[in-house]
């Protein structure tokens, strides 16, 4: 019986893991951190290692061992590099593609299995779950076909990856973008948008907009 690995982080993430994976042919196990992901490497000889949402650079000699699939929210090679769901948003688009890749040295530049359509409506912890239940949905044509990846083709076009500052909402946005800068950053363990005023903090999320006003909530706090 093959074995797999899905190392991933998110609690949606987790939940999904334990209610598909039962359902699927082979011994699954689920690894939330590096350190666990190594230990189970030891013991464990997978077909494949599923990343769905991963933050961390993954050894080269895991790399080479084992097929690595991580599923990263872009058409590459547009949008390689690090955080797709809000680069995709500020940059005005509405919908993407979640891909399917192999995983190699190069950030996002390894072979595709598979695209599929993917909403970037919604809170990014809305679309953080939709692209979990569409990463199961590739799982399971993993297990059933084993497919071959093909090449990218194109320019590429890199991301950076965004760090907390880049959370303070500039000024000059309309209400549409102003509530883009919300929403995108509206998931767990994600620092939430804000501005400041004077020494002021102000924290949103919850955000919903009808085209004509935009209601959300607010945290305020003094300043560190």
């Amino acid at each position: 019986m093959s074995s797999f690995i899905v190392a991933s982080i998110g609690e949606w993430n987790k939940e999904i893991f334990n209610l598909v994976s039962k359902k699927l042919n082979g011994s699954w196990y689920f690894a939330s951190s590096p350190d666990e992901l190594n230990e189970l490497i030891e013991n464990v000889s997978p077909r494949y290692i599923f990343f769905p949402h991963w933050r961390w650079v993954v050894p080269k000699v895991i790399l080479n061992e084992y097929e690595c699939v991580c599923f990263h929210m872009t058409d590459v090679p547009y949008g390689r590099g690090g955080s797709p769901l809000q680069n995709l948003i500020v940059r005005g688009h509405k919908d993407t593609v979640l891909t399917a890749l192999r995983m190699e040295e190069g950030l996002d530049t390894g072979p595709v299995y598979y695209k599929k359509t993917l909403s970037l409506s919604g809170s990014a912890h809305d679309i953080y779950q939709r692209a979990a239940e569409l990463s199961w949905e590739m799982i399971s044509d993993f297990i059933k076909k084993e497919p071959q990846p093909r090449p990218q083709k194109g320019e590429p076009v890199v991301f950076k990856r965004r760090n907390s500052d880049d959370s303070k909402i500039p000024v000059g946005l309309n209400l549409e973008q102003f509530y883009d800068y919300i929403r995108m950053l509206d998931a767990p363990d994600y620092p939430y948008a804000f501005i400041e005023y004077g020494d002021l903090c102000l924290e949103f999320n919850q955000a919903e907009f009808n085209g004509n006003e935009l209601i959300a909530s607010v945290k305020i706090t003094t300043k560190d």
